[in-house]
């Protein structure tokens, strides 16, 4: 069995808890952390609204039952579709989706590299 890790996003009082392969979840941290540090400067409108990477963890057992786990590569697609749709034409947004979509490609690997395993 795979070795996985969990990001731990906030976005107010809501959390979401992000399950990753344990090699890649600090890639999700640093990505969150640099879409934050740009996305200030899109100038395009319905700009995504983005939780804050707040902990990183190796286990989670969650015990309110209204809380669900996101799988990774379920919160990086939708990460990914939620910048590919804005019209942005004063910002590079190229750079931003390029980041997005190599840690995309590199999980849709890993798991198809699982798949293959089992």
């Amino acid at each position: 069995m795979p070795t996985m890790r969990y990001v731990i996003l906030q976005q107010e009082q809501h959390l979401q808890f992000v399950e990753m392969p344990a090699d890649y979840a600090y890639q999700l941290s640093a990505l969150n952390l640099r879409l934050h540090k740009e996305i200030d400067k899109l100038t395009a409108a319905d700009v995504p609204v983005l939780p804050w990477a707040i902990a990183e963890c190796d286990s989670l057992d969650l015990l309110n039952e209204n809380l669900t786990i996101i799988g990774g590569l379920d919160y990086i697609n939708a990460l990914e579709e939620s910048f590919a749709v804005l019209r942005e034409s004063h910002y590079p947004l190229i750079s931003l989706l390029t980041e997005i979509r190599a840690l995309q490609a590199q999980l849709e690997q890993w798991y198809e590299e699982e798949m293959e395993a089992l």
